[in-house]
């Protein structure tokens, strides 16, 4: 018990980390959440304590003020800090993880408030101030990115020789019963779903229309579901890191309500990321909207159906082409039972929660800014079978592929 860990962050996610990391608490020790609202980190502490036993403390910070982080860090002194908070607020965590010396994992990448834009750039270039100070960051330890990373880093060590195209494939099969909301942060959500599609072929990134590209895919435990290119951050660290690649692509499930819906807000000017005025305040039309919308942290008592995400790989492998599809089910009804929030939040918290335990462990540790599938994907896969997000392979033979 001699760890203290911090956990930055008290949406649906954070909850997850803060359930998981108490059933952990033998790795995690002394655990804080923290956020600017500091009754919704007594919410869950409150939730925690009734349903294991394990007390959480909960502190304010605005992760905003490096100031103020670095203010609460000296105070708690946490081994590491576990950011779940909003992807605007990478760079001030990181920035003050490094004044203070201490370990830091997020599981998405830094984006600019006023740019739709998702990118490592920024992050990546405090891998040396991270050097220096002999501490750690981890980037991108959800599921995708995250647990996508670390299935093509296994298929990498024990399948192929080398991989040449990979497909991640995202569907949330999900029913909240609303007419529509969003199953993480709006604002995020809607940002990244609007954007231009973009994926990378033969050593260029190849730009699209919003939902251009689209193809049916069948999800095991689920059927088949129209999947639609994204361009997803995960991409920009698998290209560097997964040598002999040809092409990935990142697709996601969206149903006809939900794109309706979206377009007709993109369409009167919902989606806008800029100031506009009304009524003599300026105001940021895709925030307003996200305060319309239902708390994605409210969903995960009305949720039902199951999660599929996974990759699909093929490569060589003794000379004969293979295909390799790494995946993950989750039952969003299973999830709140277990924490009280749905699948999303689920399969995006334990992968946080695993990461920052092989952290702890120094299983996984080397000083500076890392992406998942640089390290040895073993003892990760290994957590997934133990923390609650079981794994299947299906390994098909080129008459398979020729078929489809």
């Amino acid at each position: 018990m001699s760890n203290r860990t911090l956990i930055i962050g008290a949406g649906g996610v954070g909850n997850v980390v803060a359930f998981k990391c108490a059933m952990n608490r033998d790795r995690f020790g002394e655990i804080t959440l923290a956020s600017r609202t500091k009754s919704k980190c007594d919410n869950i502490a409150s939730r925690v304590k009734e349903k294991i036993g394990v007390e959480i403390k909960t502190e304010t910070v605005n992760a905003d003020s490096v100031k103020e982080l670095i203010t609460l860090f000296n105070r708690i002194k946490p081994n590491i800090v576990i950011n779940v908070a909003l992807p605007y607020q990478d760079l001030t965590i990181m920035d003050a993880c490094i004044e203070c010396g201490i370990d830091y994992l997020d599981t998405a990448n830094y984006e600019h408030p006023d740019t739709a834009k998702f990118e490592y750039k920024e992050q990546w270039a405090r891998d040396k101030a991270f050097k220096e100070k002999d501490i750690m960051g981890l980037l991108g330890s959800g599921f995708d990115p995250g647990v996508t990373n670390v299935f093509i880093a296994y298929a990498q060590k024990h399948y192929f020789d080398k991989i040449e195209y990979i497909d991640i494939l995202d569907c949330n099969d999900g029913d909240h019963g609303y007419p529509f909301a969003t199953n993480f942060n709006p604002e995020i959500n809607l940002r990244e779903v609007s954007s231009r599609g973009r994926y990378w072929e033969n050593g260029e990134w190849i730009e699209t229309e919003p939902m251009e590209i689209k193809m049916v895919w069948d999800y095991p435990e689920v059927g088949k579901r129209d999947s639609y290119l994204l361009y997803h951050e995960e991409m920009e660290s698998l290209v560097k890191n997964i040598k002999g690649l040809k092409r990935i692509r990142f697709f996601m499930t969206f149903s006809e309500s939900y794109l309706t819906h979206m377009r007709c807000l993109e369409n009167v000017g919902m989606l806008r990321i800029d100031e506009v005025e009304h009524n003599g305040c300026k105001i940021v039309p895709i925030q307003f909207l996200k305060t319309l919308l239902p708390d994605p942290a409210s969903l995960g008592e009305r949720t039902k159906g199951k999660t599929n995400i996974g990759v699909y790989i093929t490569g060589v492998k003794d000379g004969k082409e293979r295909s390799v599809y790494i995946y993950q089910v989750s039952d969003h009804e299973k999830c709140y039972a277990e924490v009280q929030s749905q699948a999303v939040s689920y399969t995006t918290g334990v992968p946080a929660m695993i990461g920052a335990k092989l952290m702890l462990s120094r299983v996984w540790w080397k000083a500076g800014v890392h992406n998942m599938e640089e390290f040895d994907p073993d003892p990760f896969m290994d957590e997934l079978n133990r923390q609650g997000l079981p794994w299947s392979v299906i390994v098909e033979d080129k008459e398979f592929l020729l078929k489809k």
